[in-house]
């Protein structure tokens, strides 16, 4: 076990003095800290105090903000340590592995990424009797709603494009999760000017009435499809600009070509990064009969190697789901699969009086394509593996849902997996990995996974005002 520090500096100075949500370490049950709660008036006095330092936030020189998120990147790797034991703590990831110290130093990476992005005026018409070019202005006060699986992560990926185009950004973390965000705001916030970038905590009341307020100019918001189409009617009133990462429920397709144990490690971390709790996860594997059962031996042969258990256990790398409700969502639909005579590979059982919200890496097999654990993205450690006879009947089933955020393709053949990704209904298709994201390439879902791109030159652009200028 590593030593814990996060009841030093950084926590006392984000939990809440009188009140508060108590929040508790999913894979313990122990008591945390509490989190502070807005009120609606909170919210007012918080979207007033980002709308008044905007202009001035606005008006300093792009290169002054560019070394603002830097000096916000050093502040991060500088608490590093402290911001990964509280991560891991709170939502449950381990520190190891593609864990809580992998997103903690993702949001380093971020913010530096995003300070150099370069944007200058682009040139449309220039023909010796027209010019005209395209520019682009920050849109006030951004609102900002993260989810709970990768919370700082996410955060960043908001705020920090908002951040370097000009805007100003109230931030409202999940109420699973909002002490890693308010000490990753907190430790952000010692190399911005004040007020530029504010949290604020609470439940839904407090998520709808950022999304409704009428001095917000955009919304940012990753998490459900559901949540997101309700943000979007509540948007409507004011037509905010959205960027909206949605649900997602990743299909992968092997090609007949594929070395089972060559791309076993690659698959298993597809779809059980974070424990299988991230949007872009892979989710539904489909595999070329003749290769299925190599396919399925090679990756229980991986499942069974990695351990599971508390994070700030130095040798876990698998951790419990983050909440109750998610663990049953898990449960329910790998009992549901298991009742229809689908074959349970390795997990699908539970300690229900165990400390905890584990649920064990599970890999399901013998399913058919149509099996509530196909279709509905079950957000946890669980993999149902499909036979397919034919590639067009993969590709149909792959397309077939209506979410499209993330794909793969795994082929020895690079032009036969490129030929497939062309087919494929998708924000993003991965060839030999998935879930493979980067700050410099463009990112955002098709069909009920969203709209919008975060990521690279096109991210900061989203968080703009296009301003066309012509003479």
């Amino acid at each position: 076990m590593t030593a814990d520090t996060t009841d030093t500096g950084l926590l006392a100075r984000i939990v809440a003095r009188d009140g508060g949500d108590a929040i508790h370490d999913p894979a313990t049950g122990e008591l945390i800290g509490h989190a502070p709660t807005a009120s609606e008036a909170d919210l007012d006095a918080a979207v007033a105090a980002a709308k008044a330092a905007q202009q001035d936030w606005a008006a300093t020189p792009d290169a002054e903000r560019s070394a603002a998120l830097h000096a916000a990147a050093d502040a991060i790797e500088a608490h590093a340590e402290e911001l990964a034991q509280l991560l891991s703590r709170e939502q449950g990831k381990p520190l190891n592995g593609p864990n809580a110290r992998f997103e903690v130093g993702a949001c380093a990476a971020w913010m530096r990424a995003n300070a150099d992005f370069p944007l200058e005026p682009e040139v449309v018409i220039d023909d010796g009797e027209t010019y005209a070019e395209v520019r682009y202005r920050p849109l006030g006060v951004v609102g900002a709603i993260g989810p709970w699986n990768w919370p700082m992560m996410i955060s960043v990926w908001q705020l920090a494009p908002s951040l370097r185009m000009g805007n100003t950004v109230v931030i409202k973390p999940s109420s699973y999760t909002p002490l890693s965000v308010l000490a990753l705001v907190d430790v952000i916030n010692s190399a911005l000017p004040a007020d530029v970038l504010i949290p604020v905590c609470g439940g839904g009341g407090i998520g709808e009435k950022l999304t409704r307020h009428p001095d917000v100019a955009k919304i940012m918001f990753t998490g459900s499809t559901a949540t997101g189409k309700a943000i979007i009617k509540a948007a409507s009133d004011t037509v905010k600009r959205m960027t909206m990462e949605l649900g997602g429920n990743d299909a992968g397709i092997v090609l007949d070509d594929a070395d089972p144990a060559a791309i076993a490690e690659d698959l298993f971390w597809g779809a059980f990064i974070n424990t299988g709790q991230t949007c872009a996860a892979l989710k539904r594997l489909y595999v070329p009969r003749a290769l299925c059962r190599e396919v399925c031996d090679a990756l229980v042969k991986v499942a069974e190697a990695m351990p599971m258990g508390v994070g700030l256990d130095e040798d876990n790398v698998l951790g419990p789901l983050q909440n109750a409700a998610q663990r049953d969502i898990v449960a329910g639909l790998v009992d549901d699969a298991r009742k229809s005579g689908a074959t349970i590979l390795t997990g699908g059982e539970y300690d229900a009086e165990a400390p905890g919200y584990f649920y064990p890496i599970t890999l399901v097999s013998d399913i058919d394509p149509d099996n509530p654990l196909v279709v509905e993205e079950q957000f946890g450690p669980a993999l149902p593996i499909i036979a397919y006879d034919d590639l067009d009947q993969a590709i149909e089933w792959a397309n077939s849902l209506d979410v499209g955020l993330g794909s793969s393709v795994w082929s020895a053949d690079r032009q036969k997996a490129l030929d497939v990704a062309a087919r494929l209904e998708a924000g993003t298709t991965w060839i030999n990995k998935h879930g493979a994201v980067d700050p410099r390439m463009p990112f955002g879902g098709a069909k009920e996974s969203g709209f919008g791109l975060e990521f690279g030159v096109a991210g900061l652009k989203e968080v703009a005002q296009p301003h066309v200028v012509t003479y």
